[in-house]
Parts: C-alpha cells; structure tokens; sequence
C-alpha cells in the first residue's frame, strides 16, 4: 500500500526561504514555470524542519541533530545509522560517504560497537519522498526593507555602520506533494513513528531559512490523500489552484482541486471515491451538494487537515 499527498499552506507573507544574497538583497529561491518565476521551499529545508519536531516527541530517538551556533550549516550525529533504533534514520534514509579503505574502519569501529558490520549498509533509500514546495502566486517583485542599527560603545560590533537591509517577499501558499511506501512498516515500532511522521507533517512549522525571523507555517491549511496499491498518485499532485479572492485574511481565496472532485463525480469515474481523504479548507468551501456525492462516491471528508492525517494515522497503523 502507498501513500500520497499534497498539502496545501495557509497563505501568508513569506520570506522563510532564500538562496544566495545579491548584493545586500536576501532573494527567495525561484522556478520559472512558464512565463513566471514561483517562489519554492527545497524538500531538504522541510525534512530537517519535521526532524527536529520529531525530536521533541516523547519517546522517539533520532540520530542527528542541527546545530546552530556554527558558522555555517551543521549538523552532528549520535552513531552510526541505525534504521532500527533511530526514528529518523529509518524515516529519512541516509548516505554515508566513505570510500573502500574508509568502509573497512568503519567495519571495525562497527565491531566495537557490538553491531554487525555484515548488516550494515552505507546508504538507505528514504521512506518519505518529498518534493520542492510551489507558491501558487508568481512572485511579484515585492521587497521590504530593514535597517540594522550601529552599535555604539558596545564590547563587540558587527559593522561600523547601520545597514539597509533588503528582503525579498511575497505573499501566498505553497502547496507540496509527499509519498511513502506504507509496506516499509513492519514493525510496532516503526508503526509508532510513522504515525509520529504524520503528526509531524499536521503541525510543519519552523521550516529553515532567513535565519528563523520569518514565522510561515507549513502544516496544511487543505490536504489530499490517496492511499492506493499504485506505484504512482495517478493525479497532478500540484493541483490545486486559486479560484478567486475572497474577504477574510491576507489574499484569502477559494483553492480548488478540480481534477481529483470532479473527476471521481464523473460517470464512469476518473478516481475510485474510497482512495481518497480530503481535509480542511478544501472540504469547507466544497458547495453541501457536491460534499455529500463525494460521500456516497467513499471519499473521506474532514474540516480538520490535522484530523485527517491522525484518522488516517490509526486506521493504517491499528494494533
């Protein structure tokens, strides 16, 4: 059985990712598509984000940790990777780099360890895939500004002069599609973390960039679900689109996934309804009429995105 997504984000200004610095201007990483560029998230930024928020979880162990005061990005390990003991090496894979001379200490640093070498392997396929984060608004060249104060007669100094700081931004939702291969789980254990995982990507917050000043969260505002025995979604999994703005919030508007609703109400349908959850904004602005045939059609419908996934969450993993 597999698992795929898209989660769609809470529109909001976003100045949470950036590439590098041109001149004194902090630029967000683009894409074109199409005619325009598209301000986008690397899936790296927000699988370290869900590591640390599955560190905090009671009860569940994970092998690296981000270090922050270091002069530039780190990261430290606790041991070797172990898929079996570590949450997030067997969530997230690893590669351990290391040539054939090195791979024979490593064996006998492994044998030290009480581990086996013969078991070990040096790279581990991940079991969440995840993709680049889409805005679903072209970036329109809007910058903001802040300035840095001097320091005056303070013990340390980052500049003799204050600084006009220039900082790119724009204002909309991202939306990111994830897969996993529910087959993976086998054990308690890993079911346990699974569910962790799930919980995780409900509450995505704290995705890396801008040195932690930008507030964006990640966790999804409308979420699709397919849980099929196919190798692939079968859907566009960056469908959703902007149907028109509304009132209500910063750019609110109604997001539409039209080809997964329509095409499960079409006769014959495109996609079996019992495939299919769907949650929140996406199932509060669904019309009653067309909420309640997607319901005789099996698909699960919830206003709740994070209630959603816990659903989805027991009913895969029950004991």
């Amino acid at each position: 059985m597999n698992l795929f997504a898209t989660v769609l984000t809470h529109i909001a200004p976003s100045a949470n990712y950036r590439g590098e610095s041109l001149e004194n201007v902090a630029a967000m990483q683009k894409i074109t598509i199409g005619r325009f560029e598209y301000p986008v998230i690397s899936p790296e930024a927000m699988r370290n984000a869900i590591r640390e928020i599955l560190r905090g979880y009671p009860d569940i162990e994970c092998n690296r940790e981000r270090l922050g005061d270091e002069e530039q990005l780190a990261v430290k390990f606790a041991d070797f990777p172990d898929a079996e003991k570590y949450a997030d090496d067997f969530l997230m894979g690893w590669l351990v780099a290391q040539g054939k001379d090195e791979r024979k200490k490593t064996h006998g640093m492994l044998k030290e360890k009480g581990r086996d070498p013969e078991k070990f392997t040096f790279k581990r396929d991940s079991v969440l895939r995840m993709n680049l984060a889409v805005a679903l608004e072209p970036f329109r060249h809007s910058t903001v500004f802040t300035q840095s104060p001097q320091q005056v007669d303070s013990p340390w100094q980052n500049a003799e002069q204050s600084q006009l700081l220039h900082r790119e931004t724009a204002v909309t939702a991202f939306q990111y599609p994830f897969a996993i291969n529910l087959n993976d789980c086998k054990t308690e254990k890993q079911k346990e973390w699974m569910k962790c995982l799930l919980k995780a990507i409900g509450e995505l917050n704290g995705v890396a960039g801008n040195h932690a000043r930008s507030y964006f969260e990640m966790a999804p505002a409308s979420i699709v679900v397919r849980l099929t025995e196919q190798l692939v979604a079968g859907y566009d999994t960056y469908g959703f689109e902007i149907q028109d703005a509304g009132t209500g919030g910063i750019g609110k508007g109604d997001h539409r996934l039209p080809e997964i609703v329509d095409g499960i109400l079409q006769d014959p349908p495109d996609f079996p309804g019992t495939e299919f959850y769907l949650g929140g904004n996406l199932v509060k602005d669904l019309p009653m009429d067309k909420a309640e045939e997607l319901v005789k059609a099996g698909v699960t419908l919830d206003r709740s995105s994070q209630r959603l996934l816990k659903t989805i969450a027991d009913m895969i993993f029950k004991k």
